[in-house]
């Protein structure tokens, strides 16, 4: 048996595919990238590779395609793919039907828009400023004192909505600290921030070519919070995916290994 790897080497988290003849997923791995982005995509290859039997070390697999901010850094790779052509591979794989997508990484939002074969027919790109990000919601979470996931649940209680008006993670955190300290209700606040991170994905849901459904890929996709503000806004279903959304740019690039490895 052939095994393929995908490493998506992220500005916040390192994701690790590894996918058999089939295409079937037999590894995966999610670690927070450190400093070093060759040490964390080491990590998170000997991780993965560790819970497959016939593996013993990432040499071992026939094809490994590096893909993300850090894919150049990729031990071993025999190849690197843009992240936009992997998330949308990815989400090909885990559901053909879906063919626009958002994706809110770490550092920069993109909507990407999917052929029929997995490939990209269009996208755009905001990597100019942090806000709607990852690290925004990181931001958001500690003006709230709250983990991330119990923020990402919050704006789901509220009645009502606060605007936020700062369009500056730095100033948008220190507005949410100020109505914070005013006593405003913070599930309202919390509403608020889900809000203004939907309007911001207006641009890219029509640049992905939406009409009736979108999918989330990335660690905000796990945001409940802003997948209600993001139907209410953008008036699209957003449609859930079978596979944990934040491996869609490692099983990207697995698929694409497999592809690869496998007419090699």
């Amino acid at each position: 048996m052939k095994y393929f790897g995908g490493c998506d080497s992220g500005s916040t988290y390192t994701k690790c595919v590894i996918i058999d003849e089939t295409g079937k997923i037999v590894s995966d791995v999610t670690l927070r990238s450190r400093i070093n982005s060759v040490l964390s995509c080491q990590d998170a290859l000997d991780q993965a590779v560790a819970k497959v039997p016939d593996l013993n070390d990432p040499k071992d697999l026939t094809y490994l395609v590096g893909t993300g901010y850090g894919r150049n850094k990729v031990p071993f790779a025999d190849e690197n793919i843009s992240e936009i052509s992997c998330h949308a591979m990815g989400v090909h794989v885990a559901d053909p039907s879906v063919k626009a997508i958002i994706d809110i990484g770490g550092q920069d939002v993109k909507g990407i828009a999917v052929d029929t074969d997995g490939t990209v027919l269009n996208f755009a790109m905001n990597d100019k400023c942090a806000a709607g990000t990852g690290r925004f919601f990181e931001a958001m979470a500690r003006a709230f004192e709250m983990e991330l996931t119990d923020f990402s649940k919050l704006s789901l209680q509220a009645k009502n909505v606060i605007p936020i008006t700062a369009q500056c993670t730095v100033f948008a955190e220190s507005e949410v600290i100020s109505l914070v300290g005013e006593g405003k209700p913070m599930d309202e606040i919390a509403a608020g921030i889900e809000l203004s991170v939907a309007k911001r994905c207006f641009v890219m849901a029509k640049k992905a070519g939406a009409t009736d459904k979108i999918t989330l890929t990335g660690g905000c996709a796990k945001n409940d919070g802003l997948k209600e503000a993001i139907e209410k806004v953008l008036h699209l279903k957003v449609i859930e995916l079978p596979i944990d959304p934040q491996l869609m740019g490692a099983l990207g690039a697995a698929e694409y290994a497999r592809q690869k490895g496998m007419n090699a």
